[in-house]
């Protein structure tokens, strides 16, 4: 008979039922006298280097809630993919498990055709740092051509601060840098990086004196939505309306869309892109 859709204890359920998925064989466990699928408690419960007694109690839904720190050690165990690793926290404690800091700086050609698809919205993909690592062709047109930019310097915050051009596109530049310091701030703690970027915040507090000045005052923001003023080189005076999502399986990404505001932006960003063609 099959476990139940519902029940009281679903951790012990989905714990059993990720057990079972995995082959013995393939980890180096005899196959004899097994009358089930999958691993034994046992076995779990030594590659996850907790007691067995206690692992039992955890799928018989005895005992206290686990540590993070098992949860992540028993995932490992489990061989569980990001998703199912998420779900096993959702179940066991009530909330997602912290974001790992990932490295990585690649997009897939699915995403990039999503920004590809946006033809007057400008829009780009960035990492918890804040680097540029993905973008669309009116983004190069309204916002920075980042692929002028070396992808060392491609970063938000370096060019909010050094770049002249983007310094001055902002209407009120002030208001922006702190948004993007505190909403930075707030990234990086999110994905625990800090101990990542401490060496690039301390460059850019000792090469920027507006940066260490805004850096020392501790705000955090998150980016959720609003709207931008540009002062464009060719369309002068923009408004444009701003929404930040995750990228669904990378919550180390985000992407970031701008829409213009009112029918005579969306008209002027049309006819820019017309020209530049």
């Amino acid at each position: 008979m099959s476990e139940p859709l519902t029940g009281g204890n679903p951790v012990g359920a989905y714990l059993r039922a990720r057990r079972a998925r995995l082959d013995p064989a393939a980890l180096g466990y005899p196959l004899s006298r097994r009358r089930t699928p999958g691993l034994r408690r046992e076995e779990v419960a030594q590659r996850a280097n907790v007691s067995a007694t206690w692992y039992t109690w955890l799928e018989q839904g005895r005992g206290g809630a686990p540590s993070a720190d098992v949860l992540d050690r028993i995932s490992r165990a489990l061989m569980l993919t990001s998703v199912e690793r998420e779900h096993l926290f959702l179940l066991a404690l009530g909330r997602p498990p912290q974001v790992r800091f990932q490295t990585s700086e690649d997009v897939s050609p699915r995403l990039q055709r999503i920004l590809d698809a946006l033809t007057l919205s400008p829009a780009y993909v960035k990492t918890a740092t804040w680097d540029i690592v993905a973008w669309n062709r009116v983004a190069t047109l309204v916002l920075t051509d980042y692929g002028a930019i070396p992808p060392q310097e491609r970063n938000i915050l370096r060019l909010l601060f050094s770049h002249g051009r983007v310094r001055s596109a902002q209407s009120n530049w002030e208001s922006i840098a702190r948004f993007a310091v505190a909403t930075f701030r707030t990234d990086v703690a999110r994905v625990g990086a800090s101990e990542q970027v401490r060496a690039f915040v301390d460059e850019l507090c000792q090469t920027y004196a507006d940066f260490a000045r805004i850096w020392r005052d501790n705000d955090v923001r998150n980016h959720g939505e609003g709207t931008k003023q540009l002062q464009h080189a060719v369309m002068g005076n923009i408004s444009l309306e701003y929404s930040a999502f995750t990228v669904d399986g990378r919550p180390d990404l985000s992407m970031v869309i701008y829409n213009p505001a009112t029918q005579d932006d969306r008209d002027r960003v049309a006819k820019l892109v017309r020209d530049r063609a």
